[in-house]
């Protein structure tokens, strides 16, 4: 069992952190409390001072402690995420704060390997989580109330994420499969068929990962790439680039497939939903678009056609990323349409858009014999097929 880290800025929540440490050490974790408050001056209770935090930072305790909170609280994050990376004994982190808090603690918990326990109870927790949460497994908990005193909401809230974070701290490791070769793959609710159909034909002899391409599913695989977690991959549903390149909601970064091509994995690629730009409600959509073909997936999700010119565009920068794998790859080409709205009669039904796609695609590379036409949809059997002969060669 590791330490439990419970982390915040003592000088303004000392009271709320000792509570909470409490109730973590009666439910048996063995608690550490960290201040990582910017003020400079010492604060009662905590058993790694914000000092000796700071002094974690690259320019030691002075770049920390400069009289300005904007500056102070980044290099303060800084510091704590140079302070954990030093330890071995991190079993799970707790932090609380507001906005400022959040940002400050929530860096050194992405820093974390996946599967520490990591939960920030937050003011923020009930907006836009991704930049706090990233590609990581951090939990967020909405602390309902102001961090500011403890009271009949507070300690009802409080006493919930001391407990989970205690229960997962220390409870025994789980079985992970890691006996197996973990297989990364990325679906959408438009490629489902396919990739249920590869994790039939992959068997038992694998850990089969599989990422909701939402924005954040490809950057978190490409960060278990990068951790040596993940022996191959299977990035059959790229959508998130369609995202980045149009003005999505579901982008990843444009640092996607760079770890791909540092880590040199075996990586089988196709285009599956690059047919669609993802927005939330309706009413969501940017006027530009109005008079675009859109599809309703439901009350929150509206879906977005992509066009030939944006084709073009992303089977570009698609190219220029294939160009700079390092490892054995292969990119698949599904002529039949490449996602389950891309068929003859539904609403995104476009071959000239997909030809635009597959043509860039194919004019970019520099080995035009890793990227491959199959003249089948993304979901059909036949693919699913072709996808598991190109992954077997690319693993040999």
């Amino acid at each position: 069992m590791g330490t439990a880290y419970v982390i915040g800025t003592f000088d303004t929540k000392g009271a709320e952190l000792a509570w909470v440490a409490e109730l973590m050490a009666a439910d048996g974790a063995d608690v550490r409390r960290v201040d990582v408050s910017t003020s400079g001056a010492a604060s009662p209770g905590p058993d790694v001072t914000a000092a000796e935090v700071a002094a974690c930072h690259p320019g030691g305790a002075d770049a920390v402690f400069t009289g300005d909170r904007g500056s102070a609280v980044g290099a303060m994050a800084q510091a704590l995420r140079a302070f954990l990376a030093g330890r071995d004994d991190v079993g799970g982190v707790l932090g609380l704060g507001g906005s400022g808090g959040t940002a400050l603690v929530t860096p050194a918990m992405r820093d974390l390997p996946v599967g520490v326990p990591k939960l920030m109870v937050s003011t923020v927790a009930s907006g836009d989580t991704a930049p706090y949460v990233g590609a990581s497994d951090v939990a967020m908990l909405h602390a309902f109330t102001d961090v500011a005193g403890l009271n009949r909401i507070s300690r009802r809230v409080l006493g919930n994420a001391a407990h989970m974070l205690a229960a997962a701290a220390t409870a025994p490791p789980p079985e992970t499969g890691a006996d197996l070769p973990a297989v990364g793959l990325t679906m959408f609710g438009v490629t489902t068929p396919l990739v249920t159909a590869v994790r039939e034909r992959l068997g038992d002899g694998v850990d089969a990962l599989v990422f909701h391409a939402t924005g954040s599913g490809g950057p978190s695989m490409e960060k278990l790439v990068d951790s040596g977690l993940v022996d191959s991959v299977l990035d059959l549903t790229t959508t998130e680039v369609a995202d980045l390149l149009v003005g999505g909601v579901m982008a990843c970064g444009p640092d996607r497939l760079d770890a791909i091509a540092r880590a040199a994995v075996p990586w089988v690629g196709s285009c599956g939903a690059l047919d669609m730009v993802n927005f939330g409600a309706r009413a969501t959509v940017p006027e530009r678009f109005a008079d675009r073909v859109l599809y309703e997936h439901n009350a929150n999700v509206t879906l977005m056609r992509t066009t030939v010119d944006e084709n073009r565009e992303i089977g570009a920068w698609l190219a220029a990323k294939l160009n700079a794998l390092t490892g054995p790859w292969r990119f698949l080409l599904p002529l039949g349409g490449v996602s389950a709205l891309d068929t003859p009669g539904a609403a995104f039904h476009d071959p000239e858009a997909d030809a635009a796609l597959f043509a860039a695609i194919e004019s970019g590379v520099g080995s035009p014999g890793n990227v491959r036409r199959v003249a089948h949809h993304v979901n059909d059997p036949e693919f699913a097929d072709a996808v598991l002969s190109a992954w077997q060669e690319v693993r040999r």
